[in-house]
């Protein structure tokens, strides 16, 4: 009987792929197979590029990945026509903008590279591995320092003349809110309603050390809700994930619901939203790492796609 098999080690076991979570606040590094397993990991601050590429080369070097995937904090360039195609363009991280992520990944380690937005990629994770698995549309909110939307329709990423900025969606005041707003372009959009600096610059204090105080979660619901409303009558998707920070105040989920089931009205005559919304509108099913798992199907697609050229 040979035994190799069983002698071999999980590396040689399985396919490696490498993933970045690349976050405005922190980039996470890991290996993971294209099962969606997490085998090693690494993290550190969103310093300087020079700084965190460094960081970047030195983890995945001689790891012997086969692919990579990128899931980046924005904007970013998803164009392949474009020249600047795998660049962060207009972030309001300055230090970051207008630089050629993808190109200085690949140059350092020319294999195939799939690259998409942060929030998407945590979509593609959730349906591949977590609480969308088996479905072919669902839409990943996050809510902490910004907020973010990524979806996936029958089947597919979307994509469009850029990506998604559905976090930036317009929302419509609450009667008694005379909080101006802490978005910088739109001042009152969702973002600046709801995220993690406009519940602080609101209340004065942070989210976590508000968690008692009832008047801050029904306000941060209603909001959180028109966007889950207009996302449902927009995109109809068949799971709908919210993740972040925020988030983690579990207080909220059945806020939203309640919140949401009152703004369509029973328009939307489907008995997930009628009768079964706690199982509709979740939490991640992959936790914190939705978005590590959502580059490692990057990097699979990727690899994927270069194999069948």
């Amino acid at each position: 009987m040979d035994i190799t098999f069983w002698t071999k080690s999980w590396e040689e076991l399985c396919m490696l792929l490498g993933a970045i979570e690349a976050g405005g606040t922190k980039f996470v590094c890991g290996i993971g197979d294209e099962n969606g397993n997490i085998i090693e990991r690494t993290s550190f601050p969103t310093t300087t590029p020079d700084e965190v590429l460094e960081q970047v080369v030195k983890f995945f070097r001689d790891k012997d990945i086969k692919a990579l995937g990128i899931g980046s904090f924005g904007p970013i360039d998803l164009d392949r026509t474009s020249e600047t195609f795998g660049y962060i363009t207009s972030t309001p991280k300055l230090q970051w903008a207008n630089i050629n992520l993808v190109g200085a990944i690949k140059k350092e380690f020319p294999i195939p590279i799939g690259f998409d937005t942060d929030v998407n990629a945590a979509a593609l994770g959730e349906m591949k591995w977590g609480a969308a698995k088996g479905l072919n549309s669902c839409i990943y909110m996050t809510i902490g320092t910004g907020i973010g939307v990524g979806a996936i329709s029958e089947g597919h990423l979307v994509h469009g003349l850029i990506h998604p900025e559905m976090g930036h969606m317009l929302v419509r005041r609450h009667p008694e809110d005379s909080f101006a707003g802490n978005c910088p372009y739109h001042k009152d959009c969702l973002e600046g309603m709801a995220s993690g600096p406009a519940i602080e610059k609101r209340w004065g204090k942070k989210g976590q050390e508000l968690e008692k105080n009832e008047k801050v979660w029904d306000l941060e619901a209603y909001y959180i809700a028109q966007g889950i409303a207009n996302l449902i009558l927009v995109l109809s998707p068949k799971k709908i994930i919210i993740g972040g920070g925020v988030a983690k105040q579990k207080q909220l989920f059945p806020l939203i619901h309640q919140n949401v089931q009152a703004l369509l009205n029973g328009y939307v005559r489907h008995e997930v939203v009628l009768e079964n919304i706690a199982d509709y509108i979740v939490p991640p099913g992959l936790g914190d790492n939705a978005g590590l798992c959502g580059a490692i199907g990057l990097a699979y697609e990727a690899f994927l796609e270069h194999n069948q050229k």
